[in-house]
């Protein structure tokens, strides 16, 4: 069975990205307004990450930094679960910890 997951990227004149639309089977095909956007996939042939990072050129400085912060911490619990890394996925908590203080995103 395949499913597919499209994102549509509506740029200005600059190329600057005005918004993210995100639809699929698990959307019913329903767009899903996004302000930002990043994937991740692993390539194995090259031992290397591909990424995709896009924001839209409204996307606010202090959700930026929240959405930053919510990808770490899930990368943390995906490392212990992958992994069983529990340290090293505690020392990268430790640094979202840091982060959050740093941007004033939590109390």
């Amino acid at each position: 069975m395949k499913k597919t997951l499209k994102f549509e990227v509506e740029v200005d004149e600059n190329n600057l990205p005005e918004s993210i639309n995100m639809l699929g089977e698990e959307t019913n095909n329903s767009a899903i307004a996004l302000k930002a956007l990043m994937v991740a996939a692993w390539d194995a042939t090259r031992k290397e990450t591909l990424r995709v990072d896009i924001w839209t050129k409204d996307m606010p400085v202090n959700d930026m930094f929240i959405l930053y912060h919510q990808n770490m911490m899930g990368m943390a619990t995906s490392l212990e679960k992958s992994t069983g890394e529990q340290k090293l996925a505690d020392a990268l908590r430790d640094y979202c910890d840091f982060f959050a203080k740093q941007t004033k995103i939590l109390g």
